[in-house]
C-alpha cells in the first residue's frame, strides 16, 4: 500500500512507455513527452504496451523512487478519462490503488465525502475576541 498526501497529484501517461528505462530514462520521458517537471513531487505512472507492467516515478526528499509491478495474469486497466491528443490524465489515489491491484473500475461513482472548503477565513479578527468590529 502506498500512502500519499492529498496534495500529491497522480498522472498516467497515455502513450505506452519503454519500461526498460529506469530513473534517468523515465525522468527524461516526463520532461519530453509529458511536458512536466519530474522533481515536482507528483506521481507519474507509465504502462507497458501490453499493459502487463506498470512503473511509478516520484521524487521524494532524498531522490527518485521507482516502483515497478508486473501482473502474472491479466492486464492493468486504463483510466477512462483518456481522450485523443492528451499526453497524460490525472487520477485519484483510490483509482491508483485499483489500477495497481488490477481491478476494473466500474461506472458507479463513489459516495460523496466531505472535504474542507478552500476559503480564506481569517483566524482572528483585528478587534480581538470581544466580537466588536475594530474602530
Amino acid at each position: 500500500m502506498i500512502v500519499l498526501p492529498r496534495s500529491v497529484r497522480i498522472y498516467v501517461a497515455t502513450a505506452p512507455a519503454n519500461l526498460r528505462k529506469s530513473f534517468e530514462g523515465l525522468s527524461n520521458e516526463v520532461r519530453s513527452v509529458l511536458l512536466s517537471d519530474p522533481l515536482s513531487g507528483d506521481v507519474l505512472l507509465f504502462l507497458h504496451r501490453r499493459r502487463t507492467q506498470v512503473k511509478l516515478l516520484m521524487w521524494t526528499r532524498g531522490g527518485y523512487t521507482v516502483v515497478h509491478k508486473r501482473l502474472e495474469r491479466g492486464r492493468f486497466t486504463f483510466p477512462c478519462q483518456v481522450r485523443e491528443g492528451v499526453a497524460r490524465v490525472e487520477i485519484d489515489a483510490h483509482e491508483l490503488a485499483m489500477l495497481l491491484e488490477g481491478l476494473v473500475p466500474t461506472t458507479q461513482r463513489a459516495a460523496m465525502r466531505w472535504s474542507p472548503a478552500q476559503h480564506n477565513i481569517p483566524l482572528a479578527s483585528p478587534g480581538g475576541m470581544s466580537g466588536e468590529p475594530p474602530a
